[in-house]
């Protein structure tokens, strides 16, 4: 499958309307708020393309219907829980700032999840970097970055990922990732690595665990 591509529209550059592959609310399964209820919105267009993509169907814009932010926000509120999770996909190929502004007036927080690969938009509570050797990110990312997700798919990820840990600020959450599909070969070398360099955590998806969206 070919790297998707986002869709223009001048509604779409001004981020008042999106593309929604999918949005849910489920539980948050990886990184600082696993376990916590939350709302999932999906962006769809990603010019990232890895391999190991779990949501390929994500990647081209064109083939998911476009939402206005009001109907974005409307169907997030009619859940309890108040934390706004935005992924894609490659969120940040969007203008984010009416989504999140719009998202923070309704008392959401809200989280990215992102390679970084375009410059930052929207006014985030907490962001996910998870950088991809495909396309990289962008030093600004980097330094905003809360929380630093890398996704170990081969032993010599494990090297990159401490490039990384090298630009993002002190205080950020630095975490490390099994390519699910690689789970048995690489878990046991990932634990050993924590256990060896104690500044990482593991980070599960505890929601494929759980078998939930």
């Amino acid at each position: 499958m070919n790297k998707g591509q986002a869709v223009y529209t001048t509604a779409i550059a001004a981020g008042e309307e999106l593309p929604i592959m999918e949005a849910f609310y489920t539980l948050q399964g990886e990184g600082k708020y696993a376990g916590h209820a939350a709302y999932f919105i999906r962006l769809a267009g990603c010019d990232v393309g890895c391999v190991w993509c779990d949501v390929k169907e994500s990647w081209d814009a064109a083939l998911h219907p476009v939402q206005t932010v009001k109907q974005i926000v409307d169907n997030a509120a009619q859940h309890q829980g108040r934390l706004a999770v935005v992924t894609g996909g490659e969120p940040l190929m969007y203008n984010c700032d009416l989504l999140t502004d719009k998202l923070q007036a309704a008392g959401f927080r809200t989280n990215i999840e992102t390679s970084g690969a375009h410059p930052l938009s929207g006014q985030w509570d907490w962001i996910t970097l998870s950088p991809k050797k495909f396309k990289k990110p962008l030093a600004e990312v980097c330094e905003a970055a809360d929380e630093l997700k890398v996704v170990i798919f081969h032993k010599s990820d494990f090297k990159w990922a401490e490039e990384y840990a090298a630009m993002v600020k002190p205080d950020c959450k630095l975490l490390l990732q099994v390519e699910w599909g690689k789970s048995a070969e690489l878990l046991p070398q990932i634990i050993e690595y924590v256990k060896e360099h104690p500044e990482w955590q593991v980070s599960l998806q505890t929601h494929k665990y759980m078998d939930i969206p």
